[in-house]
């Protein structure tokens, strides 16, 4: 997908604001969306600083948070004791290894309206809701043995 495509959400979200669009954003925006992937500020910025030296942690959390807020990107988390953002919009759930931390889309039909309906009534805007289910992937079930 062209740069200009996938840059136009962003680009668009952020002159609405009254934003600057700067280098930084536009090309962790751009990853997420190459990579495709759920990652960690840390994953993001290991894979970005080769296009961006010299661009630093905090730069890439307040980006990640940035686009969150812009409805861009979605925040989980704590799953295995770290924050991951998805670059996948749609509605959908994730299930995550209790072991090694693995996350993946799970798309499945899970009525969450009566959650959202009982968060606003307790006073909470906003709100979003998505199932989180954990358990043992398939690598972790079935390790390779060793013979020696």
């Amino acid at each position: 997908m062209p740069s200009a495509t996938i840059d136009s959400p962003l680009v668009d979200a952020l002159r609405a604001r009254g934003q600057r669009v700067t280098p930084q954003r536009l090309v962790i925006h751009r990853l997420l969306r190459e990579q495709n992937r759920h990652m960690s500020a840390d994953e993001v910025l290991d894979e970005v600083v080769e296009r961006l030296p010299g661009v630093s942690l905090p730069t890439v959390y307040a980006t990640l948070e940035l686009l969150e807020q812009l409805g861009l990107v979605r925040r989980l988390g704590p799953t295995g004791g770290r924050v991951l953002f998805d670059s996948r919009l749609d509605p959908h759930h994730h299930v995550v290894c209790s072991q090694c931390g693995r996350v993946e889309d799970l798309d499945a039909a899970v009525e969450t309206a009566p959650a959202l309906t009982a968060a606003r009534r307790a006073g909470f805007a906003d709100a979003r809701a998505g199932l989180i289910v954990t358990g043992v992937c398939r690598t972790c079930r079935c390790p390779r043995r060793s013979y020696t």
